[in-house]
C-alpha cells in the first residue's frame, strides 16, 4: 500500500487548514480522528499519527472568518488507514462514541468513510483494496460509489480496539473545488507531471504519480467560476507535494514556468499556486 506514498511518486504529504476555534479542533481531531499531538503553540497545532511524521497542521489565525460558502478550496483531505481491519476498527469506534458520518462508499480501489469536522472542512478516512484488483481500461481506472460493507468490514475487525490512528497512517490524498477543469488540468499535468486516471463526466478528475488511483482530485461542484476564499477564512492553507528528488524538483519548477504558474519563495519554502488559488507548498522527500 505504502508504495504510492514514496519515491519515485510524487504525493501529498502534509494538509495545513485555517479553523476558528483550535481547542475546539484539536479536541476533534485527537478524540474523534484519533491523531496525535507532534507540536503546538497557542494557535497552531501538527498533528502526527506516527509521533514523527506530520500528516495534518491545524491554524487559528487572528483575524479568521467563517468558511465560504461555494468558493473554490478544499472539498476533503483522505486519511488512509494502512488496511481493513483498521478502518474496521474505526468504524467500531465511531459507533461507541455516536459519532455521526456523512458518507460511506465503495469505490471500488478503495473503501471510504466521509465526515466533516466542527467547521466544516471535508474529510475521508480510507483504507484502499490491492492495487491488483483495480480495473484499468488504458490509462484510466474504474472507480465508483456503491454501498459500503459494513458488516463486513466490522467482521474483519473483530476484537481490535481503536487506540487512535496507526503508525502507518498516510495522507492519501486532497480533492480540491476548482474554477473550472482544463486550464487547472494543464497545471496539474504539465506543471506538476501528474496523469489523469479518471474522469467523472465533465465535472471531476482524479489525477496520480506512478498509477495510483488518485493521489489528487479536482471538481468543479461549487460552480464553474466559483471564486477564490476570502484570506484567512476556515478551509485550505496549503498542502505540501514531496517530490522524489532534486532533479524532478528542478523539473517540476521548470514545467510550472512553461505554464506560467505562480512560484513564491519565503520562510516557510518554495510555493506554487493553481489557477483556482489553491495554494502547494513544494519540497523534495
Amino acid at each position: 500500500m505504502t508504495g504510492f506514498h514514496e519515491a519515485p511518486n510524487t504525493f501529498v504529504g502534509e494538509v495545513v487548514i485555517t479553523v476558528a476555534d483550535i481547542d475546539r479542533s484539536l479536541a476533534f481531531y485527537q478524540e474523534f480522528i484519533g491523531f496525535k499531538v507532534l507540536k503546538k503553540s497557542e494557535k497552531k497545532a501538527t498533528l502526527t499519527a506516527d509521533g514523527m511524521t506530520a500528516l495534518l497542521s491545524i491554524e487559528q489565525p487572528e483575524d479568521v472568518s467563517p468558511k465560504g460558502r461555494r468558493t473554490t478550496g478544499l472539498y476533503h483531505f483522505a486519511i488512509l488507514l494502512p488496511d481493513r481491519r483498521n478502518l474496521g476498527s474505526f468504524i467500531q469506534h465511531l459507533i461507541q462514541n455516536k459519532h455521526s458520518i456523512q458518507g460511506a462508499s465503495d469505490h471500488l480501489v478503495s473503501e471510504a468513510l466521509y465526515m466533516a469536522d466542527p467547521d466544516g472542512n471535508g474529510i475521508e478516512v480510507y483504507t484502499d483494496r490491492p492495487s491488483s484488483s483495480w480495473n484499468w481500461q488504458g490509462q484510466e481506472v474504474e472507480m465508483t460509489s456503491e454501498a459500503l460493507d459494513i458488516q463486513s468490514i466490522l467482521s474483519e475487525s473483530e476484537g481490535t480496539e481503536w487506540n487512535g490512528l496507526p503508525s502507518g497512517t498516510r495522507m492519501g490524498h486532497i480533492h480540491l473545488h476548482v474554477a473550472e477543469l482544463a486550464e487547472s488540468a494543464n497545471f496539474y499535468t504539465k506543471g506538476l507531471g501528474f496523469d489523469i486516471v479518471n474522469r467523472y463526466g465533465g465535472q471531476a478528475l482524479f489525477l496520480s504519480s506512478g498509477k495510483y488511483h488518485h493521489h489528487i482530485g479536482l471538481n468543479t461542484w461549487n460552480g464553474v467560476g466559483a471564486p477564490k476564499p476570502e484570506n484567512n477564512s476556515v478551509g485550505l492553507k496549503h498542502f505540501t507535494l514531496v517530490i522524489p528528488s532534486e532533479e524532478m524538483f528542478e523539473k517540476i519548477i521548470s514545467q510550472l514556468k512553461d505554464v506560467s504558474a505562480e512560484i513564491l519563495k519565503n520562510d516557510e519554502g518554495i510555493f506554487t499556486i493553481d489557477p483556482s488559488g489553491n495554494r502547494i507548498k513544494l519540497l523534495v522527500g
